[in-house]
């Protein structure tokens, strides 16, 4: 049985494969490991339909890019994060100069903690997509309005900017967050190049340079998916205060985390060192350990040991 063979079986067995796994998908930065994060029932019903189609497409279309992208990146919103690396790697493999292919790998490398991979493969995605046309990415998780936001460029230069700055290289880092912030055609583009360009400039100790970053963001601003950068702009502008923008109790696990690692950095910034310390703390503890703001936490605090 091929790879995508084996893959495909694994994966359509469904919710009861993925209960009984015994070993985790990762471990993190502080060296916990992680496993598959529980998926509500009707939720995982959705995950898995489209799971499905994604593979009778592939199967019909055994040589098409888009169908095997499609196949990844639905193994991956079912928790799969190793399998999905697997097809992507295949996809690498089938056509070695679709740039998007090292784009969605070199996020599941993030995922998964494996940094250094997902820097290679995030720069050799730059590298191909440099100079060719840019295009809107089909979003897997739609927003309210169902309209994406990201394109194959400002995605790729966004993962890179993150992959440097949990490696500490701020230099880079904010290199790529300004190349993101140019290529940026819409405001949720916009305020989430901004969050991590402002964050980076901070770290750099570059406060004026960051303040300017600030000056164009504004409550009128059209956001349709990224509020909760959005909101930690305006925190950071001033116009917000941190009890208003985090809730402890937040029942949504990825907005808790950018909000939290967010508030946490507005404690370091205003020297309250330990309380942003015992937030990134909380954070780490999330159970939806694939958002950003759970990684990033656990990149400061491994740095910090």
């Amino acid at each position: 049985m091929s790879l995508i063979g084996a893959l495909l079986f694994l994966v359509a067995c469904g919710a009861a494969a993925a209960s009984e796994q015994s070993l985790p998908e990762a471990t993190s930065l502080l060296g916990r490991p992680l496993y598959p994060p529980e998926i509500p029932p009707e939720v995982r019903a959705r995950l898995e339909e489209n799971f499905v189609t994604a593979k009778a497409d592939y199967q019909k279309n055994p040589e098409s890019a888009d169908a095997l992208l499609w196949l990844g990146r639905r193994t991956a919103y079912l928790g799969r994060y190793r399998d999905a690396i697997a097809v992507f790697t295949e996809g690498i493999e089938k056509h070695p100069d679709d740039a998007r292919f090292y784009r969605h790998r070199g996020h599941r490398y993030l995922t998964v903690r494996e940094i250094d991979r997902a820097l290679a493969d995030l720069e050799k995605a730059a590298a191909l997509a440099k100079g060719r046309p840019d295009e809107v990415e089909p979003d897997g998780a739609p927003n309210p309005a169902n309209i994406p936001r990201g394109t194959t460029q400002t995605n790729i230069w966004y993962h890179l900017g993150l992959a440097y700055y949990l490696k500490g290289d701020y230099a880079r880092a904010r290199r790529a967050w300004e190349t993101c912030l140019e290529l940026s055609q819409n405001d949720d583009m916009v305020v989430a190049s901004s969050y991590w360009l402002y964050l980076t400039l901070r770290r750099q100790g570059d406060d004026a340079e960051a303040l300017f970053v600030l000056q164009p963001i504004g409550t009128e601003m059209n956001i349709l998916e990224n509020h909760a950068y959005h909101t930690l702009l305006l925190l950071y502008k001033g116009q917000k205060k941190p009890e208003e923008v985090f809730n402890p109790q937040d029942t949504d696990e990825v907005a808790r985390a950018t909000l939290g690692y967010g508030v946490a950095q507005w404690h370091e910034h205003h020297k309250q060192a330990e309380k942003a310390r015992a937030l990134l703390q909380e954070i780490v503890q999330g159970k939806l350990w694939a958002a950003f703001g759970v990684l990033a936490a656990e990149a400061d605090l491994a740095r910090s040991r």
